[in-house]
C-alpha cells in the first residue's frame, strides 16, 4: 500500500511543487468529479424526499425538515430556527406561508399565532435516508414484472447477437470470396442510417410476422449490429490461418472450426461486444415503447415512464429506480472490464 501511495503522490518537483504536478491534479480530480459526480448526485438524491427534491438551493446529501404533531392540527407541521427581533432564537413550526411571511406557532403554545419574515428563519433538518424510494415501487408497482422483461429481453438479445455478428465476422474474415470487400462496406455503411428512417418499415415486419406485443418482436430486430460484426472481423483477422487449414486437413467441419477454434480465440472481442450488447439494450426505451403496447410487456426503461404523469411526476421513484437500473450493467462491467482493452486494442492490430 505505501508503494502505492508513493506511486500516486509522488512529484515531478521533489520535496516541492513543479507546475505540471498542480496541472496534473487539477486535471484528474477534475476528470474524477465529472466522471463519477454525476452517478454520485443521482445516487444521494434517489434518497431525498418529494420535498427534499424540490428545495432551492439544492442540497447534495439526503436533509428531511423535521416535523412536529400539534393538537388541533391534521398534518405534521415543518420545524424552523427562527431569530427573533431581540437576537434570540426560537423553534417554530410553520402553519402556513404567506408572500414573504409565514405564520408559526410555538408547539408549546399552540394558540398565538406568530409572523416570521422569511429570511429570518431556517428550516431544522436531519440527515435521513428516504428508504420508502425503494420499496414502495416494488409494492405497490409491477416493477418485477417489468425487470424480469428487461432482464429476458437483455439476455436472450445479447446472447443472439454474440452468435449472429460471429457467423458473420467468421464468413468474412475467414474466407475469400467475390465481393467481400464490397458487403463489409454496406454493413458499415447501415451504420450511418439513423433508427428514426428504419422504424416504421421495423414495425411493418413484426406487426406481419404477429411480433407486435411481443417481447421476441423487441429481441430480433436489434440482433445483427454493424459494430459487432466490424469489431469480431477484426480480431478474427488476427487468428492465424493456419489454425483454420490445419482443423481442415483433420478433417473439422466449418461448424466445428468457428466453434472450437475461431470462438474461444475470440472470446476477449466478444465479451466487448456482449458489454456493449448488455448496455444498449438493458438502456434501449424507444423500440420497446414502440412495439410493446400491453402494460405487463414493458420492459424497465418503458415501465419507469409510468411515475411521469401529466401533472405530477414522482421523481424520487424515477430516481430510486432509475440507481436500481445501474446495477446489473456495473456488475457486467466490473466482471467483464479486463477484456475491454485487451479485446479493443487486439481488434485494431489489422
Amino acid at each position: 500500500m505505501g508503494a502505492v501511495s508513493a506511486f500516486i503522490l509522488r512529484r515531478r518537483g521533489g520535496a516541492g511543487w513543479h507546475w505540471t504536478d498542480i496541472v496534473t491534479w487539477v486535471w484528474l480530480i477534475g476528470g474524477v468529479i465529472l466522471m463519477f459526480g454525476p452517478a454520485v448526485w443521482l445516487t444521494l438524491s434517489s434518497f431525498k424526499t418529494p420535498a427534499a427534491l424540490a428545495e432551492f438551493p439544492p442540497s447534495l446529501l439526503p436533509y428531511v425538515t423535521q416535523t412536529v404533531t400539534v393538537g388541533g392540527y391534521d398534518k405534521p407541521l415543518q420545524l424552523y430556527t427562527v431569530t427573533m427581533d431581540d437576537g434570540s432564537t426560537r423553534t417554530l413550526a410553520e402553519l402556513r406561508r404567506v408572500g414573504l411571511t409565514a405564520q408559526m406557532i410555538d408547539p408549546a403554545a399552540p394558540k398565538d399565532i406568530i409572523k416570521v419574515d422569511i429570511s429570518k428563519r431556517q428550516p431544522l433538518r436531519a440527515f435521513t435516508f428516504s428508504l420508502s424510494n425503494y420499496s414502495e415501487p416494488f409494492i405497490h408497482f409491477d416493477f418485477l414484472r417489468y425487470l424480469w422483461n428487461s432482464v429476458f429481453v437483455t439476455t436472450m438479445a445479447t446472447l443472439i447477437t454474440l452468435v449472429v455478428n460471429s457467423m458473420a465476422a467468421f464468413a468474412l474474415s475467414k474466407y475469400q470470396f467475390r465481393g467481400q470487400a464490397t458487403i463489409m462496406m454496406l454493413i458499415l455503411a447501415t451504420l450511418m442510417v439513423p433508427l428514426g428512417v428504419i422504424m416504421v418499415p421495423l414495425y411493418s415486419i413484426i406487426s406481419t410476422l404477429g411480433l407486435v406485443n411481443n417481447l421476441w418482436g423487441v429481441i430480433l430486430p436489434t440482433v445483427a449490429t454493424p459494430t459487432g460484426v466490424f469489431l469480431l472481423r477484426q480480431y478474427m483477422l488476427t487468428i492465424p490461418d493456419e489454425l483454420v487449414d490445419a482443423a481442415r486437413m483433420d478433417k473439422a467441419s466449418e461448424w466445428q472450426i468457428y466453434w472450437r477454434i475461431v470462438l474461444p480465440l475470440a472470446a476477449p472481442a466478444l465479451a466487448v461486444l456482449g458489454i456493449f450488447s448488455v448496455v444498449w439494450r438493458w438502456n434501449d426505451f424507444l423500440w420497446p415503447l414502440i412495439a410493446l403496447s400491453r402494460k405487463e410487456l414493458y420492459t424497465l426503461q418503458v415501465g419507469l415512464n409510468i411515475y411521469s404523469g401529466e401533472l405530477n411526476v414522482q421523481w424520487h421513484f424515477i430516481l430510486a429506480m432509475t440507481v436500481v437500473t445501474m446495477i446489473p450493467v456495473v456488475l457486467v462491467f466490473v466482471f467483464l472490464q479486463r477484456f475491454i482493452t485487451t479485446g479493443i486494442a487486439s481488434a485494431g492490430l489489422k
